[in-house]
């Protein structure tokens, strides 16, 4: 009975580290930068490079800028995005705008 305890708490780090991999690795970039943790990712797009990326199993696209607003096609859906505004539903992720800058767009992408 001795290893029972011990067994548990070694499925439970493994499962841990299962699901921190599972999410990491739905995390990755082409145009743009991709900062991953647990809770979601934050994508920055650089402005006027045709900026895209693969996050969380779904492509992101800076496809305008105006102001504080953007538009970015996330999962296939374009969105109107203003920063401070609640994260937006595309699909199997909710997307919010963190910042924008003369250079680049800075965007929040989340399982929903």
């Amino acid at each position: 009975m001795r290893n029972r305890p011990r067994t548990r708490r070694v499925a439970t780090v493994l499962t841990g580290a299962l699901l921190g991999l599972t999410v990491v690795a739905g995390c990755g970039s082409d145009g743009g930068d991709t900062n991953c943790a647990l809770d979601g990712c934050t994508v920055t797009l650089k402005e006027g490079v045709n900026a895209s990326t693969k996050v969380l199993g779904v492509e992101a696209k800076l496809v305008a800028t105006d102001g504080d607003k953007v538009t970015v096609e996330v999962a296939g859906q374009r969105l109107s995005l203003t920063v401070g505004q609640p994260a937006v539903d595309a699909g199997a992720v909710a997307v919010s705008l963190d910042s924008v800058t003369d250079s680049q767009v800075v965007i929040r992408v989340k399982r929903s």
